[in-house]
């Protein structure tokens, strides 16, 4: 395995995105916050990727930002450091995974803690080892929530429990996780990376400029009164309708097979 601290591996229309320190359960020092943000940008810029995955190595899915770093910080007064990197990393990588127009997968193998679980948030889909969990720790260490949980969270599970869960911090196994609404799906360890690998597969082979046109839709509406929804809904349906695959899906249906999706 790879010294570098995030990989980025492409093949058959799927970028999977490896958080890679275990011995650090993939916590957030300055170098993987880079590396993050060059590969999520990356991936998201390249037409020839048509499906996201994201995940970690080892026994932790990613634990948030890395305290031996922040406390390093502390130490030396360097409070620019310290919270810069709200706007410098955490934003642009949760922008960058929420808004690409493909589907995200977080393949979570364990434990996702602070920013790590509000990453796994900002994807479409969270399959879940039933060894993994999640933990909202930020109230924990006397900060408030970033990386996108404000807007993520209460979106998955409601207003009032998102509160629940950011005052008062606990892990979150996977069972409960599935049924707050938090897993997409909780899969046994040895299972999981065939579970992503069919999902990714299916996700690269479809429509992918239809898949990112829902995403707009979805988000678009959490914001805006049904009058204006509906007005998207219409700009992105115009999009799409456009579109080759939309055209051989058609003409596929009408000879009866199944129609083989390019993405454009």
């Amino acid at each position: 395995m790879s010294d570098q601290p995030v990989l980025l591996d492409i093949r058959d229309g799927v970028a999977t995105i490896t958080l890679n320190r275990p011995d650090a359960m993939n916590s957030l020092d300055l170098a993987t916050k880079e590396g993050l943000l060059a590969a999520v940008t990356s991936a998201a810029d390249d037409a020839d990727v048509r499906c996201v995955v994201l995940t970690g190595t080892g026994r932790g899915f990613c634990v948030g930002q890395d305290l031996k770093e922040h406390v390093a910080l502390l130490a030396a007064g360097d409070d620019d450091a310290l919270f810069s990197t709200v706007a410098q990393h955490y934003n642009p990588i949760v922008t960058a995974i929420a808004t690409m127009p493909k589907p995200v997968i977080a393949a979570v193998q364990g434990v996702a803690a602070g920013a790590g679980a509000s990453l796994a948030f900002a994807c479409d889909f969270r399959l879940l080892a039933d060894t993994a969990g999640f933990n909202l720790a930020f109230a924990g260490i006397g900060l408030s929530c970033d990386t996108g949980a404000s807007w993520t969270l209460p979106r998955l599970v409601g207003q009032a429990k998102a509160l629940e869960l950011l005052f008062l911090p606990r892990t979150i196994g996977a069972e409960e996780a599935q049924q707050l609404g938090l897993a997409t799906r909780v899969v046994t360890a040895d299972a999981l990376t065939a579970e992503v690998s069919e999902l990714a597969t299916r996700l690269a082979t479809g429509p992918t400029l239809a898949y990112g046109a829902i995403r707009r839709a979805v988000r678009h509406s959490a914001g805006v009164e049904l009058v204006e929804a509906l007005a998207f809904e219409d700009e992105m349906m115009t999009l799409t309708g456009a579109t080759s695959d939309h055209r051989e899906a058609v003409a596929s249906f009408v000879a009866k097979e199944r129609p083989a999706f390019r993405g454009r």
